[in-house]
């Protein structure tokens, strides 16, 4: 990146800092396009990867006094588009297996009230249960069960090492054993079939 092209970013980022809606226009008029396009070869839906687009120029302008940019503007946008672009596919792959899952099994998709109130019942045992772990633990297992996050990006996203995140879901899935009994073998399959 140009040496002028840095410094005119450095001025639009601090222009946006002072809540220079003039800034934020040129900003969004000079990348919206790419971004989008950049998010299409991800998502492969046009109006998700709109959507996605919006969503973190909207961020952006709301944390623009909090905006810690170390590359260029365009980088970080980038950046931001593809994960963004990577956690709608993420959560769109959970709801079509979950859907998928529903279809195949018909046990699941009869007697929708009774199935209804038995999910609810699982949910509040397995939500009480969590709120009586210690936080460290419940937080590495929702991130691993719910998040469908891998050892790895849990590692990063709290700062330990991959041998702490394997000892936390141990111990979290020890101590849930003990709260949950029956229902545990229940809750963890539901999870595993999310996968």
């Amino acid at each position: 990146m140009s040496e002028l092209v840095a410094s005119y970013e450095r001025i639009l980022l601090e222009r946006l800092k002072i809540n220079d809606q003039s800034a934020f226009t040129i900003i969004f008029t000079k990348y919206y396009q790419d971004l989008v396009r950049f998010s299409f070869g991800f998502t492969r839906d046009s109006n998700a990867s709109e959507e996605i687009v919006q969503e973190v120029f909207l961020k952006f302008w709301e944390n623009r006094d909090s905006l810690v940019i170390h590359n260029s503007l365009k980088s970080f946008l980038l950046k931001t588009v593809q994960n963004k672009s990577i956690d709608s596919l993420r959560h769109d792959s959970i709801k079509k297996k979950y859907s998928s899952l529903v279809l195949d099994h018909p046990i699941l998709s009869e007697n929708d009230t009774e199935n209804y109130i038995l999910h609810s019942e699982l949910e509040a045992g397995f939500n009480h249960a969590m709120e009586k772990i210690p936080i460290q633990y419940a937080e590495a297992f929702r991130m691993s069960r719910i998040e469908i996050l891998n050892y790895q990006e849990i590692a990063q996203k709290l700062g330990v090492s991959v041998r702490t995140v394997e000892v936390r879901i141990s111990k979290a899935l020890s101590l849930l054993r003990d709260e949950l009994k029956d229902y545990l073998v229940l809750i963890l399959l539901f999870f595993h079939l999310l996968h």
